[in-house]
C-alpha cells in the first residue's frame, strides 16, 4: 500500500476524464462545499490527479472570483490536466445535467405543484448533505490549519460570518491582507507547508504533484491571454446579438441574458451573496416569478446536484414560462421554459469559464512563491471557518425545519450522524452515500 502511495498514478486521458466529471454531474450535491469535499476526496485523496497543495491554491484563486469557486475549481483542474477542452468539459458537464433535472424538476413544479416522491429521497439527502459539509470541514481544517495564527482566522472567520453576519467578500479580503502581511512579518506561519514530502505521507504522489512542473499550455503568454479574451468577449457579444435582433432589446430573452450577465459579475462570496440581486430583478423589477415561486425554487437548488447557484435556471425557466414568450399553444409554455432556464445559464457561467482560462496561467506562474501564496494560506483558514458555519446553516435547518419552536427531526439527525461515521470511520464514497441516505429518506416518509 505504501509503495503504491509513491507510485505515481497513470495519466489520464481525455475520454477517462469525460466520464468522471459527467458522473460528479449528477452527485454534485451539497452546494460549493459539499462539491469541494467531493473533488477532494475523489481526486486529492483517491485517484490521485492534483496533490493537495495545487488543489488548495486553485481553490482560494477560484474563492477570489466572481462565480462559483465549485464550478471554476473543476474547470481548473479540467484545464490543468487536458488543456482548454479539459477545462470545458469539466466546467460544463459540471453544470449541465444539473440544468436538465432543474428544468425537469422546475417543470413537474409548474404543473403539478408538489412532487412527493423527490420530497421523500430529499428528505433523507439533505442531513447526508450536512455531514459531508462538516467531514469537509474536518479534512481540509485538520491539513490547513497548521499552527495557532491559522486556527485563530478560521476563528475569527466563523465569528464575522456567524455571529457578525459580515460578508463573504470581506472576509476574504480580510483574510487575504491577514495572509499577506504575515508572509512578510512571520513566514514560517504561512508557509504552504513542507513540499511533496509532507503531502506524499499522507496521499501519496499525484499527476499534478508539488513540484511537478506547470505544462507549456498552463503558462502565461500574451497571446493566449488576448486571444481568449477576445474570444470570449465576441462569444458574449454575438449571442446578445442575436437575442436582441431576433426577440429585440427589450424581449424577455434578451433581458434575462444581459441580467444574468450582471448577475454573474456580481457573484462574489458565492450564491446567497447574489440571491438578493437575483430576487429583486426577477420578482420585483421583470416579474419573471412570484416571491413564493422563487423560494421553492431556492429549495429546488439547494436539493439537487449543481452549484446553488443554478437557482438561475429555475428563475429564467419560469421567467419564459410566465411571458409566454413563444405564444399560448400547449407546447409553447414549455420550450419557452427551456429556452428561457437555457439563456439564463449560459448568460451565468460563461465568464466563470473565462476567468479561469484567462486566469489560469498567471495563477500557476505563483504557487511556489510566498508573495502570493501567503495571502492565499489566510484564504484558506478563513473558508475553514466559513465551511463549519455553513455546516451549522444546514444543520439548523435540515433537524428544526420549522425552527427550534418547532419539532425536532430525529430520523434526519440519525441520518446525518450514520452518514458522518461512514465517512469519518469506514471513508464511504460519496455516491453510494448519497443514494443510501436518500432511499432510506423515502422510505422513511413513505411509511410515516
Amino acid at each position: 500500500m505504501t509503495q503504491d502511495k509513491q507510485q505515481t498514478p497513470a495519466p489520464v486521458s481525455l475520454g477517462e476524464a469525460f466520464w468522471y466529471w459527467l458522473k460528479l454531474g449528477f452527485v454534485s450535491f451539497g452546494g460549493p462545499t459539499g462539491q469541494i469535499a467531493m473533488m477532494h476526496q475523489d481526486l486529492v485523496e483517491r485517484r490521485r490527479w492534483i496533490s493537495e497543495k495545487r488543489f488548495l491554491h486553485a481553490l482560494n484563486y477560484c474563492m477570489l472570483l466572481p462565480g462559483p469557486e465549485a464550478t471554476q475549481l473543476a474547470t481548473y483542474i479540467g484545464w490543468m490536466m487536458h488543456r482548454t477542452w479539459g477545462g470545458l468539459i469539466a466546467g460544463v458537464l459540471f453544470v449541465l445535467p444539473s440544468m436538465f433535472i432543474l428544468m425537469a424538476l422546475t417543470w413537474v413544479y409548474l404543473v403539478y405543484g408538489n412532487v412527493p416522491l423527490v420530497a421523500g429521497i430529499l428528505y433523507g439527502i439533505k442531513p447526508a448533505v450536512t455531514a459531508i459539509v462538516v467531514f469537509a470541514a474536518y479534512r481540509i481544517g485538520s491539513r490547513a490549519l497548521k499552527n495557532s495564527v491559522l486556527w485563530a482566522i478560521s476563528a475569527a472567520a466563523f465569528i464575522a460570518i456567524f455571529a457578525l453576519k459580515l460578508p463573504f467578500p470581506y472576509i476574504v479580503l480580510a483574510a487575504g491582507i491577514i495572509g499577506a502581511l504575515g508572509g512578510r512579518l512571520a513566514p514560517g506561519k504561512f508557509a504552504t507547508g513542507g513540499g511533496h514530502g509532507a503531502g506524499g505521507k499522507s496521499y501519496g504522489a499525484a499527476i499534478i504533484d508539488d513540484e511537478t512542473p506547470t505544462p507549456a499550455h498552463a503558462r502565461f503568454a500574451w497571446q493566449r491571454f488576448i486571444g481568449f479574451s477576445v474570444a470570449g468577449l465576441a462569444l458574449w457579444a454575438g449571442a446578445m446579438a442575436w437575442l436582441g435582433a431576433a426577440y429585440g432589446w427589450d424581449g424577455t430573452l434578451t433581458r434575462i441574458g444581459w441580467f444574468f450577465t450582471k448577475a454573474a459579475l456580481l457573484t462574489f462570496g458565492g450564491a446567497y451573496a447574489v440571491l438578493p440581486y437575483v430576487y429583486q430583478g426577477g420578482v420585483e423589477t421583470y416579474g419573471w416569478l412570484t416571491p413564493t415561486q422563487m423560494i421553492d425554487g431556492l429549495a429546488l437548488g439547494e436539493t439537487t446536484p449543481g452549484p446553488l447557484i443554478m437557482i438561475v435556471t429555475f428563475v429564467g425557466f419560469v421567467g419564459g414560462w410566465t411571458k409566454q414568450i413563444f405564444g399560448p399553444d400547449a407546447l409553447s409554455p414549455l420550450w419557452a421554459g427551456i429556452a428561457g432556464g437555457s439563456v439564463a445559464t449560459f448568460f451565468t457561467f460563461l465568464p466563470s469559464y473565462l476567468f479561469v482560462l484567462i486566469g489560469g496561467p498567471l495563477v500557476e506562474a505563483t504557487h511556489g512563491d510566498l508573495k502570493f501564496t501567503a495571502p492565499l494560506t489566510g484564504i484558506t483558514a478563513a473558508v475553514v471557518g466559513v465551511i463549519l458555519n455553513l455546516a451549522v446553516f444546514f444543520a439548523w435547518h435540515v433537524l428544526w425545519p420549522a425552527g427550534f419552536g418547532g419539532s425536532f427531526q430525529w430520523f434526519a439527525a440519525l441520518v446525518g450522524l450514520v452518514a458522518f461515521i461512514a465517512l469519518f470511520k469506514y471513508k464511504a464514497g460519496i455516491i453510494p452515500l448519497i443514494l443510501a441516505c436518500g432511499a432510506a429518506g423515502f422510505a422513511y416518509t413513505s411509511l410515516f
